[in-house]
Protein backbone atom coordinates (compact mmCIF):
# COMPACT_ATOMS: atom_id res chain seq x y z
CA UNK A 1 0.00 0.00 0.00
CA UNK A 2 1.22 3.52 -0.82
CA UNK A 3 1.78 5.90 2.09
CA UNK A 4 -1.47 7.65 2.96
CA UNK A 5 -2.13 11.37 3.19
CA UNK A 6 -5.61 10.76 4.63
CA UNK A 7 -6.46 11.90 8.15
CA UNK A 8 -5.91 9.27 10.81
CA UNK A 9 -9.13 7.95 12.40
CA UNK A 10 -7.94 4.79 14.17
CA UNK A 11 -4.71 4.21 16.06
CA UNK A 12 -3.83 0.64 17.01
CA UNK A 13 -1.01 -1.38 18.44
CA UNK A 14 0.36 -4.69 19.51
CA UNK A 15 1.32 -5.03 23.18
CA UNK A 16 4.51 -7.03 23.77
CA UNK A 17 7.43 -5.12 22.26
CA UNK A 18 5.30 -2.02 21.60
CA UNK A 19 3.43 -0.94 24.75
CA UNK A 20 5.81 -3.07 26.85
CA UNK A 21 9.48 -3.81 26.38
CA UNK A 22 8.58 -7.34 25.33
CA UNK A 23 9.53 -9.22 28.47
CA UNK A 24 6.96 -11.58 29.96
CA UNK A 25 7.18 -12.19 33.71
CA UNK A 26 5.28 -14.94 35.49
CA UNK A 27 4.47 -14.93 39.19
CA UNK A 28 3.17 -17.72 41.39
CA UNK A 29 -0.16 -19.17 40.33
CA UNK A 30 0.30 -18.18 36.67
CA UNK A 31 0.11 -14.43 37.31
CA UNK A 32 1.47 -12.53 34.30
CA UNK A 33 3.16 -9.22 35.01
CA UNK A 34 3.67 -6.46 32.43
CA UNK A 35 5.51 -3.16 32.82
CA UNK A 36 4.03 -0.10 31.10
CA UNK A 37 5.70 3.30 30.65
CA UNK A 38 3.77 6.39 31.76
CA UNK A 39 4.86 8.34 28.64
CA UNK A 40 3.19 5.74 26.44
CA UNK A 41 0.08 5.93 28.59
CA UNK A 42 -0.02 9.71 28.17
CA UNK A 43 0.30 9.19 24.42
CA UNK A 44 -2.83 7.05 24.47
CA UNK A 45 -4.64 9.63 26.60
CA UNK A 46 -3.71 12.36 24.10
CA UNK A 47 -5.07 10.30 21.21
CA UNK A 48 -8.34 9.90 23.10
CA UNK A 49 -8.49 13.65 23.81
CA UNK A 50 -8.11 14.24 20.07
CA UNK A 51 -11.04 11.93 19.32
CA UNK A 52 -9.10 9.11 17.68
CA UNK A 53 -10.33 5.55 18.11
CA UNK A 54 -7.62 3.55 19.86
CA UNK A 55 -7.31 -0.21 19.77
CA UNK A 56 -5.12 -3.09 20.87
CA UNK A 57 -4.82 -6.35 18.95
CA UNK A 58 -2.57 -8.93 20.56
CA UNK A 59 -2.04 -12.65 20.24
CA UNK A 60 -1.63 -13.13 23.99
CA UNK A 61 -4.24 -12.76 26.73
CA UNK A 62 -3.49 -10.95 29.98
CA UNK A 63 -5.57 -9.26 32.66
CA UNK A 64 -2.83 -6.63 32.91
CA UNK A 65 -3.54 -5.60 29.29
CA UNK A 66 -7.30 -5.44 29.90
CA UNK A 67 -6.73 -3.30 33.02
CA UNK A 68 -4.30 -0.92 31.31
CA UNK A 69 -6.68 -0.56 28.38
CA UNK A 70 -9.54 0.36 30.73
CA UNK A 71 -7.37 2.84 32.67
CA UNK A 72 -6.36 4.65 29.50
CA UNK A 73 -9.75 4.58 27.80
CA UNK A 74 -8.63 2.38 24.89
CA UNK A 75 -11.68 2.02 22.67
CA UNK A 76 -11.21 -1.65 21.73
CA UNK A 77 -9.01 -4.33 23.32
CA UNK A 78 -8.76 -7.62 21.42
CA UNK A 79 -6.68 -10.36 23.03
CA UNK A 80 -5.88 -13.91 21.96
CA UNK A 81 -6.20 -12.94 18.28
CA UNK A 82 -4.58 -15.21 15.70
CA UNK A 83 -5.57 -13.14 12.62
CA UNK A 84 -4.91 -9.50 13.46
CA UNK A 85 -5.82 -8.25 9.98
CA UNK A 86 -9.26 -9.90 10.05
CA UNK A 87 -9.85 -8.41 13.52
CA UNK A 88 -8.98 -4.92 12.28
CA UNK A 89 -11.05 -5.27 9.11
CA UNK A 90 -14.07 -6.27 11.22
CA UNK A 91 -13.72 -3.02 13.24
CA UNK A 92 -13.55 -0.63 10.29
CA UNK A 93 -17.27 -0.43 9.39
CA UNK A 94 -18.16 0.37 13.01
CA UNK A 95 -16.04 3.54 12.82
CA UNK A 96 -16.61 4.43 9.17
CA UNK A 97 -12.91 4.09 8.44
CA UNK A 98 -10.72 2.51 5.79
CA UNK A 99 -7.35 0.81 6.18
CA UNK A 100 -5.79 3.94 4.68
CA UNK A 101 -6.92 5.90 7.78
CA UNK A 102 -5.30 3.56 10.31
CA UNK A 103 -2.03 3.75 12.25
CA UNK A 104 -0.77 0.41 13.49
CA UNK A 105 2.33 0.11 15.67
CA UNK A 106 3.89 -3.34 15.52
CA UNK A 107 7.26 -4.89 16.22
CA UNK A 108 7.34 -8.51 15.06
CA UNK A 109 6.29 -10.92 12.31
CA UNK A 110 2.67 -11.41 13.49
CA UNK A 111 2.16 -7.66 12.84
CA UNK A 112 3.31 -7.74 9.20
CA UNK A 113 -0.07 -8.52 7.58
CA UNK A 114 -1.67 -5.51 9.27
CA UNK A 115 1.28 -3.19 8.71
CA UNK A 116 1.44 -4.00 5.00
CA UNK A 117 -2.17 -2.86 4.56
CA UNK A 118 -2.68 0.17 6.80
CA UNK A 119 -1.92 3.69 5.65
CA UNK A 120 0.42 4.41 8.55
CA UNK A 121 2.61 1.49 9.73
CA UNK A 122 4.93 2.47 12.60
CA UNK A 123 7.66 0.41 14.28
CA UNK A 124 9.58 0.89 17.54
CA UNK A 125 13.36 1.31 17.27
CA UNK A 126 13.95 -2.27 18.41
CA UNK A 127 11.41 -3.92 16.10
CA UNK A 128 12.49 -6.79 13.87
CA UNK A 129 14.23 -5.64 10.67
CA UNK A 130 11.44 -7.10 8.52
CA UNK A 131 8.97 -4.83 10.31
CA UNK A 132 11.15 -1.71 10.25
CA UNK A 133 11.64 -2.06 6.48
CA UNK A 134 7.91 -1.63 5.83
CA UNK A 135 7.26 1.02 8.49
CA UNK A 136 6.48 4.57 7.42
CA UNK A 137 7.98 5.75 10.71
CA UNK A 138 10.54 4.07 12.98
CA UNK A 139 10.62 5.65 16.42
CA UNK A 140 13.84 6.65 18.18
CA UNK A 141 12.65 4.95 21.38
CA UNK A 142 12.35 1.18 21.80
CA UNK A 143 9.12 -0.59 22.67
CA UNK A 144 7.91 -0.01 26.22
CA UNK A 145 10.15 3.05 26.60
CA UNK A 146 8.26 5.83 24.86
CA UNK A 147 7.89 4.42 21.32
CA UNK A 148 4.12 4.58 21.50
CA UNK A 149 4.25 8.18 22.75
CA UNK A 150 6.40 9.13 19.74
CA UNK A 151 3.98 7.39 17.39
CA UNK A 152 1.02 9.14 19.04
CA UNK A 153 2.63 12.57 18.70
CA UNK A 154 3.49 11.83 15.05
CA UNK A 155 -0.16 10.92 14.37
CA UNK A 156 -1.45 14.04 16.12
CA UNK A 157 0.94 16.22 14.10
CA UNK A 158 -0.15 14.48 10.91
CA UNK A 159 -3.77 15.31 11.75
CA UNK A 160 -2.92 18.91 12.66
CA UNK A 161 -4.04 18.40 16.27
CA UNK A 162 -0.75 18.54 18.18
CA UNK A 163 -0.45 22.30 18.74
CA UNK A 164 -3.99 22.65 20.13
CA UNK A 165 -3.46 19.72 22.51
CA UNK A 166 -0.13 21.11 23.63
CA UNK A 167 -1.72 24.53 24.27
CA UNK A 168 -4.41 22.90 26.41
CA UNK A 169 -1.73 21.75 28.87
CA UNK A 170 -0.34 25.24 29.33
CA UNK A 171 -3.52 26.21 31.19
CA UNK A 172 -5.43 23.00 31.94
CA UNK A 173 -9.01 23.15 33.20
CA UNK A 174 -9.55 22.75 36.94
CA UNK A 175 -10.06 19.22 38.19
CA UNK A 176 -9.18 17.44 34.95
CA UNK A 177 -7.00 14.39 35.48
CA UNK A 178 -5.20 12.43 32.79
CA UNK A 179 -3.52 9.11 33.21
CA UNK A 180 -0.09 8.43 31.84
Amino acid sequence: MQPSHAPIKLFGMDIDGVLTEGGICYGDGGLEIKRFHAHDGMGLSLLGMAGLVTFIITGRTSEAVARRGRELGVTEVHQGVADKLACLEAMLPKYGASLEEVVYVGDDLPDLAVMLRVGFPIAPADARDEVKRIARVVTAAPGGHGALREAAEWALRHNGQWEALLASFKSPPEGKKLRG
